[in-house]
């Protein structure tokens, strides 16, 4: 899979993302309290270098319940430190001590009640704190970039995690739609995989001719901080200024069946990107239906801070199911020192 085209000229640095676990920070936000009663305990716990699907397993053996009486919203990089909510189904009963479990790298550090489970992508928003080390590159284009993307926004790219360790998940794709026979989870990652990687490369389409953040003819519309589309429809001027404010923004395909919902020279690009992937029978086949994203992301309270000549702090917020390393990639090239966990 090739490089995503880059919005602001390519990174002017290069340096090292996790040479530990605390140096890249995610808190997930959900958006809402639990109720303080119900069915479901909701655990907010902090974990270093640990899978969250991992965690959800350990909470399940603890509590002696199935997998499937954990919930939880987001799965969050494994190389951190991340703080998150965990959901556990104990209808009439109080589990194990939550605060003694003992496993490596977990820590709880709230438990509380709530009426429903935990369902995936519910939460409202992550904080991300991530310190980039061993920088080169000139400080001042850096400085420059930076006030781009505070301004201008980056390319709302799903991330590499999305495709798995070397594209294993493309792999499986591509293996699926083949014919072979998948378990429900891997048959997930696959499909979820395949529809980035069209997205991907539209969305590299988009920037690379310099229309990511503008409109194009038979462009679908998302009003800001929501899911909600419109359109097409001609670019008037009150819908122009409410691009530039950023209360909307073009998106591009999640591939699936029925027809595009795009028209004009947009529905091109993304049938010939689609076409070209090799993916577009196969997502249709699986009765995905055609659905949107953004095709840009403007991160939220972003504060970057030079911590020395050779370290930087970058603070934002993202909305759910958006990618730090979107953000990152536009200022700085990286590599990763962050040591790999046992489990």
């Amino acid at each position: 899979m090739s490089e995503p085209a880059f919005a602001h000229g390519g990174p002017p640095l290069q340096g090292c993302l996790r040479a530990t676990a605390e140096d890249f920070e995610v808190e997930e936000v959900l958006g809402f309290e639990p109720d303080g009663s119900g069915e479901h305990v909701y655990l907010r716990i902090e974990k270093r270098l640990a899978n969250t699907e991992w965690v959800a397993r350990q909470l399940a053996h603890a509590a002696s319940v199935p997998l499937m009486s954990v919930g939880f919203s987001g799965l969050k990089d494994r190389h951190a430190l991340t703080r998150q909510t965990f959901s556990v189904h104990l209808p009439g009963r109080e589990g194990p001590d939550w605060t003694a479990l003992g496993l490596e790298g977990v820590r709880v550090l709230s438990v509380s009640r709530h009426s429903r489970k935990l369902k995936r992508g519910v939460h409202r928003t992550n904080r991300f704190r991530i310190r980039l080390t061993d920088l080169q590159g000139s400080r001042r284009e850096a400085l420059a970039c930076l006030d781009r993307i505070a301004l201008q926004g980056v390319p709302n790219y799903f991330g590499e995690q999305r495709f798995g360790h070397d594209n294993g998940n493309l792999r499986a794709a591509t293996a699926l739609f083949a014919g072979q026979r998948m378990g429900r989870s891997q048959r997930g990652f696959a499909l979820s995989a395949a529809r980035a990687s069209i997205f991907n490369g539209v969305l590299s389409e988009r920037v690379a001719e310099g229309s990511w953040n503008r409109a194009l003819d038979g462009d679908v519309w998302m009003l800001g901080g929501t899911h909600s589309i419109f359109g097409p429809q001609a670019l008037d001027q009150a819908l122009q200024q409410r691009l530039q404010s950023f209360d909307i923004h073009p998106t591009g395909p999640l591939w699936g069946k029925g027809p595009l919902r795009s028209t004009g020279k947009v529905a091109e690009i993304e049938r010939d990107v689609a076409m070209a992937s090799g993916f577009a029978a196969g997502l249709e086949a699986a009765e995905l239906r055609q659905e949107r994203r953004s095709l840009r992301l403007r991160p939220d309270l972003f504060d970057p801070k030079w911590e020395s000549d050779n370290a930087l702090w970058l603070a934002f917020s993202l909305p759910s199911g958006c990618f730090a390393t979107s953000v990152i990639r536009e200022v700085c090239a990286t590599s990763s020192r962050v040591n790999m966990p046992g489990s």
